[in-house]
């Protein structure tokens, strides 16, 4: 092998000895939070990204339908994948967590609330 690359592997097996470490220290219960905490935070990252390309595509779309060189129900599909896309964190928060009372269905109008806001 190459000296160097016998190098940078001895290396690399040394920082990984020093720094698994502090892997071996967290519980379950940490890992999944920060597995959770990243993941959550890719998505809301993504999504941005996500409405940031759709808006100039809704643009361009609906140029283009309007002088004949695109179909309309393009423009419509766009607009609901974007709606679907911007529903879909509130809609597993909504599902997901257990504050939002008892899930009975009420009648009175006192206790009608926003779901889908944060």
């Amino acid at each position: 092998m190459n000296r160097y690359l016998k190098m940078f592997l001895m290396v690399a097996v040394i920082a990984c000895v020093f720094t698994a470490s502090s892997a071996f220290a967290q519980t379950d219960e940490s890992v999944f939070t920060t597995v959770l905490s990243k993941l959550l935070n890719t998505f809301k990252n993504i999504r941005n990204v996500i409405f940031v390309v759709g808006g100039f595509g809704l643009v361009g779309l609906g140029f283009a339908a309007i002088f004949g060189k695109v179909k309309w129900p393009w423009l419509a599909a766009l607009a609901c994948g974007l709606a679907i896309v911007a529903l879909a964190g509130a809609m597993v928060d909504y599902v997901t967590q257990s504050d939002g009372g008892s899930g009975n269905i009420s009648d009175y109008e006192t206790d009608w609330d926003d779901t889908l806001t944060n």
